[in-house]
């Protein structure tokens, strides 16, 4: 990042920095779940709106979109660069013993989207001064999504028309086991797919004296329940990290009698788009040829919810690169895969781009998980988050935004050719 831009940054960072800290903790302090987050939405509208921007709040009333560049300007296709943060909490109490816990019961900023929220408002600050300045070479768009919890805020911003002229997309997520000051890239999967399963298995019921005379619904439901994993390690790629776990069975309430019917519910991660896509037709066949040896039928019920999250190779590159000018050499690290889900990956089936963790752990301190009550970041985060996304942003925009091509979603031996 040039020289002059980083003395500018130094000194809105100065500036600033502890109102977005401040900002943080209010949010924090008020979480808001999917869907529900309307004073989240209001506040980050009036920020934007004090400093000459226009935000525009998506139809059902939560999350925003606001470009910065020239008003009412028409952006040649895939020239806009996007930048994305979530805003919605997790159903959970918060447990945290500090001023800013949670107000709000069964409500918490357990994943750090507060922390993405402010990271992506003062980056948008400044980018938005830096336009006003003439100095910005491009448009930016920034998306405060709602709805990441659920899986379903990312498709709600692209049937807003949020991807529009947008040529590459960037976003970071909290990393509370990488130290502050860090930044964790690569390239290809970061992320898992995620669907849940439910089988429902159906028989005449009967005696357990009588096994013969019936099917045994029981039986044939831990059969599915253990041939399942085993049979998909034999018919798919196991590169592409096909794991299916069970979590929740149920059949029958009484010792002695079979019961009509059982149930088994659970989720699928998969690191391979491929392999994502046949997964519902390979289970329904192997539910139903395990099912039929055993005289009862099977019914699958497969429910999509995040395909993964596949970094392109050259803006996995663009990321590591912008932050090694911010944070130094030693500021970026290599990331390892999650079998996790994010639904960010909806925005990289249409455009290019990348997502990278930003670390928000004290050096030296303890180890944390995201998900639990007791979730906490070192806020120097804030600023690290916001230094690294303007230079992405910035980045991009020399480098030129739109690509010739779509983004890739091939095999993940294809995508781990550019990993760093």
């Amino acid at each position: 990042m040039e020289g002059n831009v980083r003395r500018s940054l130094d000194a809105f960072l100065a500036a600033r920095g502890p109102e977005l800290i401040a900002l943080r903790r209010d949010l924090h302090a008020h979480p808001e779940p999917g869907d529900a987050e309307y004073r989240t939405t209001r506040i980050v509208a009036e920020h934007l709106t004090a400093r000459g921007l226009r935000p525009v709040v998506l139809p059902k009333g939560t999350g925003l979109l606001a470009d910065i560049g020239v008003a009412g300007q028409k952006y040649p296709e895939r020239t806009v660069v996007a930048l994305r943060a979530d805003l919605d909490a997790l159903p959970m109490d918060d447990e945290k013993d500090v001023p800013y816990r949670s107000t709000v019961p069964g409500a918490c900023h357990a994943c750090g989207h507060d922390v993405h929220t402010v990271v992506l408002l003062g980056a948008g600050l400044f980018l938005a001064e830096q336009a006003r300045a003439g100095l910005l070479p491009g448009p930016v768009r920034l998306i405060f999504q709602p709805a990441e919890e659920p899986s379903t805020g990312a498709q709600d911003v692209i049937a807003a028309d949020g991807l529009a002229s947008v040529g590459r997309i960037f976003a970071v997520h909290c990393d509370p086991r990488l130290d502050v000051g860090k930044l964790g890239i690569r390239s290809g999967a970061i992320t898992a797919a995620c669907d849940h399963i439910k089988v429902r298995v159906r028989g005449p019921g009967g005696h357990t004296a009588r096994p013969h005379l019936t099917a045994d619904v029981v039986y044939a439901l831990g059969k599915i329940v253990t041939e399942l994993p085993a049979a998909l390690s034999r018919r798919v790629d196991p590169r592409s990290c096909l794991s299916l776990v069970w979590g929740r069975m149920s059949a029958g309430s009484a010792v002695n009698a079979i019961p009509d019917e059982g149930i088994a519910e659970g989720t699928v991660r998969c690191l391979d788009d491929e392999a994502w896509q046949a997964a519902p037709g390979l289970l329904d066949e192997l539910v139903r040829s395990v099912a039929g040896a055993y005289g009862v039928t099977a019914e699958l019920s497969y429910l999509r919810n995040v395909p993964p999250t596949v970094n392109e190779a050259a803006s996995a590159t663009m990321f590591a690169t912008a932050a090694e000018s911010v944070l130094g050499p030693d500021g970026v690290v290599h990331t390892q895969q999650s079998l996790g889900g994010e639904d960010f990956a909806w925005y990289l089936g249409s455009v290019p781009g990348a997502l990278a963790r930003l670390g928000t752990r004290t050096p030296g301190g303890a180890d944390r998980d995201l998900h639990q009550p007791s979730f906490d970041v070192d806020e120097r985060a804030i600023g690290v988050g916001v230094r690294v996304m303007v230079a992405t942003a910035l980045t991009a925009l020399w480098h030129g935004a739109a690509t010739p091509e779509p983004p890739p979603r091939g095999s993940m031996a294809e995508a781990a050719e550019g990993e760093r």
